[in-house]
């Protein structure tokens, strides 16, 4: 009994130990992100504008990353699991071949044609000209954040979550004092605008990339590579890594176009909507970041039981995390639903779109706990098993077939306010739920993948 309890306090303490350091970094990168906002704000309405639209090509190159470090996430915990020190390093070599050359291209096209890039979304003259500054200056950070995001991804799984929260702490701290003196030019610097903005956000990333590099061959030569071995890939290795990664990455970039397919159904209803959405998802956020590091928790977790072979403790950690995930999610969604008419007072929105964006928290509220389930599930026992296939399959069919043609059902043919409509786009994340579960209690999502062929 005692060795029962023990074993969940364990259990517990190591949960925690992964996910918060993974949410209190999210908040971190909300926070922060908002102080630049602020920032460049006060050059006005066209900066704003310049650096939201010139972000969206590192919004595009960081869902990239995600979708490769989630797929060597699976590689990396079952390896650590059964001890295999060689093929951790050939997981850190493709990945950061993959993430590079994607970096390098993006890098290139930012460089080269910035102008081109920024007509894309504008053709207002004074944004696509400060877009471009931004653009220039900001290219190659994308290598850096590459490296970093990998690095940071398999400190993680080692057990060392605290590393790479602490890091990026100090490099976004840099980035936020970089840009008060060189968007303003504060004493001796010069006041660069937006391209001072946007060398300061080269900079803490090279910084970011730096420190992180100088800790992993200081302190964890398991993830230091040393030599061009880890970058020789036989070909039975590439046989067994890439059918299983490459669904993560297809995830990642289809789900973030079903995201936009939505915004263009909301968009349909005018602007009252889109601004009561906007709101509803800038405080749902939050609740996101902490339902991604529970599920960070559950990929490293239960990848290293199924790496170590314990195929009991892998199906007892998969119900554990489904029940925190329920626990958690029913916390969360009492919380906002308590505090939604505060949430909508940070917003400067008038009060007939204030009443619709608390209208939508109330229904984003009921559904967190679903919300919850499915991102454990899908992102994190799914994927910790290699059960990658089935869980894009689980995500994009509750995206795609469900929660897209719902949302134009509902905005161009029956008409349905923002909230009835978002409530019927909440019905993918039901779909998702039921898929998901069977799918668990089916028990063929376990896959060794530490033994190659």
């Amino acid at each position: 009994m005692n060795s029962a309890i023990s074993e969940r306090k364990a259990f517990y303490r190591k949960m925690v130990g992964i996910a918060l350091p993974v949410v209190f970094q999210g908040l971190l990168n909300n926070s922060l992100s908002f102080v630049d906002t602020v920032m460049i704000g006060q050059l006005g309405e066209a900066s704003i504008a310049a650096v939201a639209l010139a972000n969206q090509m590192f919004f595009l190159i960081s869902l990239l990353y995600f979708g490769v470090c989630s797929g060597a996430s699976i590689f990396l915990s079952q390896f650590w699991g059964a001890g295999n020190r060689t093929n951790i390093q050939k997981v850190l070599g493709l990945s950061v071949l993959v993430a590079g050359i994607a970096a390098l291209v993006m890098a290139i096209a930012s460089l080269l044609f910035p102008t081109q890039i920024m007509r894309i979304f504008t053709d207002d003259s004074t944004v696509v000209l400060r877009g471009s500054e931004y653009l220039r200056v900001v290219a190659l950070s994308y290598l850096f954040s590459a490296i970093s995001q990998i690095l940071a991804t398999s400190l993680r799984v080692i057990g060392h979550a605290k590393t790479p929260l602490k890091v990026a702490l100090f490099a976004l701290t840099f980035n936020a004092v970089g840009n008060y003196f060189l968007i303003f030019g504060i004493g001796p610097f010069p006041a660069w605008g937006v391209a001072g903005a946007a060398l300061s956000t080269a900079l803490s990333r090279l910084l970011e990339m730096v420190v992180l590099i100088i800790i992993v061959y200081r302190r964890h030569p398991v993830l230091a590579i040393k030599n061009l071995d880890a970058f020789r890939f036989t070909r039975s290795f590439l046989a067994h890594v890439v059918p299983t990664s490459l669904p993560v990455i297809f995830n990642e970039v289809f789900w973030a176009l079903g995201m936009v397919a939505y915004k263009i159904a909301y968009s349909k209803l005018g602007i009252s909507a889109i601004a009561a959405i906007n709101v509803t998802e800038a405080i749902g956020n939050l609740f996101f970041v902490a339902l991604m590091g529970v599920s960070n928790a559950t990929l490293i977790m239960i990848g290293i039981k199924i790496g170590e072979g314990e195929k009991e403790m892998v199906h007892r950690y998969a119900r554990r995390f489904i029940l925190t995930s329920i626990a958690i999610g029913l916390s969360m969604g009492v919380f906002e639903a308590l505090f939604a008419p505060s949430f909508t007072r940070l917003f400067n929105i008038s009060d007939a779109v204030r009443s619709l964006a608390i209208t939508c928290l109330y229904i984003h509220a009921s559904l967190l706990t679903v919300r919850s389930v499915n991102i454990v599930i899908i992102v994190g026992i799914l994927r910790s098993g290699g059960d990658t296939r089935f869980s894009m399959f689980a995500e994009l069919f509750g995206v795609w077939a469900v929660g897209v043609p719902l949302a134009f059902l509902g905005s161009t043919v029956l008409n349905l306010s923002i909230t009835g409509l978002y409530l019927l786009v909440g019905m993918e994340e039901v779909t998702k739920m039921f898929i998901g579960l069977a799918r668990i209690k089916g028990g063929k999502w376990v896959n060794d993948l530490t033994t190659i062929h």
